[in-house]
């Protein structure tokens, strides 16, 4: 069955063209499947029945599992036998009428405006380091954009003069407009610090790390952390954190719903509407008549 997992991973990156996180989820899912069924003596994809699928669901609530998390691994399951049918593999789809269980949507933690404010404060910017933190901080609020876009950003993904940012994927780009702080943060980063940071490699990332390469998701998430604890924010901070705050303050001050999922990405605008709802639980909880 492994071969048949690695199959897909390899249908998910050449056709589907998905994301590295998504196609290391998927096979991380599988693989653990592909364990539990091993354990029953069922070593083959087109030996797997519909019976034995529910087992391992129940495994996996047995074993405290979140509804989210069941959910995801049912997507994965039914993505992968799908998959499997279609190329022949399998006679039956053994997932075809596998149901998720429901998950309730839960409201992100929202950092206040203040607080927001607080964080992109804490940079020193009498350091390189420091006015390269100052300036993904501001542009990353900026923008809403996520973190893997904003490390992966090249200079000359920066339309300097009509304040925008070029954001891409495998499967598209988008462009997101930056208002002036951070511009300005942009420029004192470009001029004063980003050369410092290089030095006399030849690099085209915009956001190098302290030795001139390219800034891992996980240094990105350590200098975040770090603020928030100078910002004194009890909340348990995240890169998303901004991209939410980003969202939530704008549709808070009346932007239009449509214009902010093209800005954030998504493909369903019901993912952005979830703001629309934190609106509304600011509204009832502020408004005297509420």
């Amino acid at each position: 069955m492994e071969q048949e997992i690695k199959g897909f991973v390899s249908y998910l990156h050449n056709v589907k063209r998905t994301s590295r996180n998504t196609e290391l989820s998927y096979q991380r899912d599988l693989m653990k499947m592909m364990r539990f069924l091993h354990r029953q003596q069922v070593e083959k994809a087109e030996e797997v029945t519909e019976t034995n699928l529910h087992s391992y669901i129940l495994d996996l609530e047995k074993n405290g599992m979140s509804a989210a998390t069941v959910s995801r691994n049912i997507a994965s399951m039914k993505g992968f036998y799908l998959y499997l049918r279609e190329e022949g593999t399998i006679a039956a789809d053994p997932a075809e009428h596998l149901k998720a269980p429901k998950v309730e949507k839960k409201l992100p933690d929202i950092l206040t405006v203040e607080e927001t404010e607080r964080l992109l404060n804490q940079p020193e910017e009498r350091t390189a380091k420091g006015i390269r933190d100052k300036a993904m901080l501001e542009l990353l609020y900026a923008t809403g954009m996520r973190v893997t876009e904003l490390i992966s950003l090249r200079m000359t993904d920066v339309n300097w003069e009509q304040q925008y940012i070029i954001c891409r994927d495998r499967n598209k780009e988008r462009m997101i407009p930056f208002g002036n702080t951070a511009r300005k943060a942009l420029e004192q980063y470009r001029e004063k610090a980003r050369p410092e940071l290089i030095g006399e490699q030849d690099c085209g990332m915009l956001f190098p790390n302290c030795s001139g390469k390219s800034m891992s998701r996980q240094g990105f998430w350590k200098v975040l952390k770090q603020y928030a604890r100078q910002a004194g924010i009890q909340m348990d901070i995240t890169p998303h954190t901004l991209r939410h705050a980003f969202a939530a303050h704008l549709v808070e001050n009346g932007a239009d719903l449509h214009a902010v999922q093209e800005m954030l990405g998504h493909s369903d605008i019901s993912t952005t509407m979830m703001y629309t709802a934190r609106t509304r639980e600011i509204y009832e909880k502020a408004h005297p008549r509420g």
